[in-house]
């Protein structure tokens, strides 16, 4: 038992030492962001900033070109939510909305929809090896985001479930540390939703 003890740790141990510098500053940056985020605080744009540009590089070199190429538009949305949270909160008191029924049947149309594009895609003109897989967790990432930017309370609805989806593909990834991180994650998201149903809840009474 102390031998299966001792050989998991180490095994730990090793992945860690071959963890990049990309990936810690992505994992412990992207951890903050989360953490901000749950909290309604606006520098949760500017930190999340370091944090896309950093696994823009780590998914790069991992060929998981769908999320390579999600950073660039998380880089894009940081700028606008971080304008978006700033001209809501002197706007009016009630930052967090929620999604109606009809919206939800759009949102989920647009993932389907947008998984099987990109599915297909990488899967013709790229060489990963998990293009469909990709394809799901970019697109559910992808709509997540433009929630978040909307401060739309079911955003986190999204990235609970796209967190428990990175989870399996990191470690076939062998992006050990990111699949500990997103493990961590999905907790995060949990607290996000019930807090800002909370607010939301505040807000209408």
């Amino acid at each position: 038992m102390l031998l299966l003890e001792t050989s998991f740790f180490q095994l730990i141990t090793d992945q860690f030492k071959h963890t990049t510098w990309a990936e810690w500053i992505g994992v412990i940056s992207g951890f903050i962001c989360i953490y901000l985020a749950t909290k309604e605080s606006i520098l949760n744009w500017p930190v999340s900033i370091i944090s896309v540009v950093a696994y823009a590089w780590v998914f790069f070199t991992a060929k998981m070109y769908g999320d390579m190429a999600l950073q660039f538009y998380f880089l894009f949305t940081a700028f606008y939510g971080w304008y978006f949270w700033l001209r809501k909160k002197e706007a009016d008191n009630k930052p967090v909305t929620i999604l109606t029924n009809q919206e939800w049947i759009a949102v989920i149309a647009a993932v389907m929809i947008l998984s099987v594009i990109l599915g297909f895609f990488l899967d013709r003109f790229t060489d990963t090896d998990v293009p469909f897989a990709d394809g799901f967790c970019t697109a559910l990432s992808f709509v997540a985001q433009v929630l978040l930017t909307r401060k739309i309370l079911q955003n986190w609805v999204l990235w609970i479930i796209v967190d428990i989806c990175y989870v399996p593909l990191y470690i076939y990834k062998q992006l050990n540390l990111s699949a500990i991180f997103y493990t961590f994650l999905v907790g995060l998201a949990i607290k996000g939703y019930l807090d800002w149903r909370k607010t939301y809840r505040e807000q209408i009474h």
